[in-house]
């Protein structure tokens, strides 16, 4: 997709279906919550993108993160995250998901390549049978260090502390 307005390439799900039809070449996939962008993300979705010829990215929607990471979290919301990765150059497509996992998104899109940080192996990334069976590919990204959301609200809230006292 060559349209530049983030807007326009975040997808429905049945957006993202027909999306994944009209790709010619190898179709990358990777998914998780993108919180609060830092440079781990970046280096983790560029790497991606370096995997084939269109990247698609699985966002996990507001219920799904509370689901997985508490009541606080997310901190921006589904649509904020969803535009943010929408206008990334490495990105071309982002849809939204619900459930707690992206295996139904993944059968749906039949990436040719899963790509993950390096949090996870190639036996805990779901959709990698899926994928694999197909004679598609996992990728894992390693992590770059010292990034990670969690640890940028932790610093964050050290110093909404320090400033209270």
């Amino acid at each position: 997709m060559n349209d530049l307005d983030p807007a326009r390439r975040v997808l429905s799900r049945s957006q993202a279906h027909d999306w994944r039809q009209l790709q010619r070449g190898r179709v990358v996939f990777t998914n998780g919550v993108f919180d609060l962008l830092h440079p781990g993300h970046v280096d983790v979705l560029r790497a991606a993108r370096a995997q084939g010829d269109a990247l698609i990215v699985g966002l996990n929607s507001d219920d799904s993160v509370r689901r997985l990471k508490g009541p606080e979290r997310p901190v921006r919301s589904e649509a904020e995250r969803a535009y943010v990765l929408a206008a990334l150059r490495c990105v071309d497509a982002v849809t939204i998901f619900d459930e707690d996992t992206p295996l139904e998104l993944v059968r749906l899109l039949v990436p040719d390549v899963i790509v993950k940080g390096g949090d996870y192996t190639e036996a805990s990334v779901v959709g990698a049978p899926e994928v694999l069976a197909r004679g598609g590919e996992v990728v894992i990204v390693p992590l770059t260090p010292g990034q990670s959301t969690t640890s940028i609200i932790e610093k964050l809230r050290a110093q909404r502390d320090s400033t209270a006292r």
